[in-house]
């Protein structure tokens, strides 16, 4: 079963300084590679003189990408994706950018301030825990739907999607935990007449 995490809702920004150098960090949400890859490239567009844009993003449990951008191998994305993951983010994007101060940090300088440049942003932001949930499918027919629609509204589980055919189904997001509780009360809400059926594995704010 996949785990709880951390992401974010709004973009938080940072500025460090290690020897002169600036370095400005902005973490993102992301839930896709085209939306983090989109943000890079903003970013960029509004550093265009930076000595270096370095860059890291965790899309989910899998795709985690550190870029140097011309900085030694593995002294700047790797730790800011380190950061990222060493905190418990995902579905975040990071932009540390730097302003060379004249004094060369070497390697373990760099690493620790790219590294820190996250961590001290990440400080500063309002996250928000994401717990394992399952897409929930409710079909009732119409004579139902309205009625249905209404109750799923004004409860706590989140109505993602509602699909009207020969029937109706409403796409619902459900914790994990709470799976069972709720098909009893879709039973109960609608006499038993509702099908459902437990669908993919997602995350909810929790």
């Amino acid at each position: 079963m996949s785990a709880p995490y951390l992401t974010l809702k709004t973009v938080v920004e940072h500025e460090t300084e290690a020897r002169r150098s600036r370095f400005i960090c902005a973490v993102a949400p992301a839930g896709t590679v085209e939306e983090a890859l989109a943000f890079i490239a903003e970013r960029r567009r509004e550093h265009p003189d930076a000595t270096h844009n370095c860059t890291a993003y965790v899309i989910g449990e899998r795709v985690q990408k550190g870029d140097d951008d011309g900085e030694p191998g593995g002294t700047a994305g790797t730790p800011m994706v380190q950061a990222l993951v060493g905190r418990g983010f995902s579905d975040v994007v990071a932009v540390v950018t730097r302003y060379f101060g004249g004094t060369l940090l070497g390697a373990g300088g760099l690493v620790r301030a790219y590294g820190s440049a996250v961590t001290e942003t990440l400080d500063r932001a309002d996250p928000v825990r994401m717990v394992p949930a399952k897409m929930v499918h409710v079909t009732v027919a119409h004579d139902q739907a309205g009625r249905v629609e209404n109750d799923l509204r004004a409860s706590r589980h989140a109505l993602r999607d509602v699909t009207y055919a020969g029937q109706v189904t409403f796409a619902v997001a459900v914790g994990v935990d709470e799976t069972d509780a709720f098909a009893d009360w879709v039973a109960t809400l609608t006499a038993g007449r509702a099908r459902v059926t437990v669908g993919e594995d997602m995350h909810v704010p929790g």
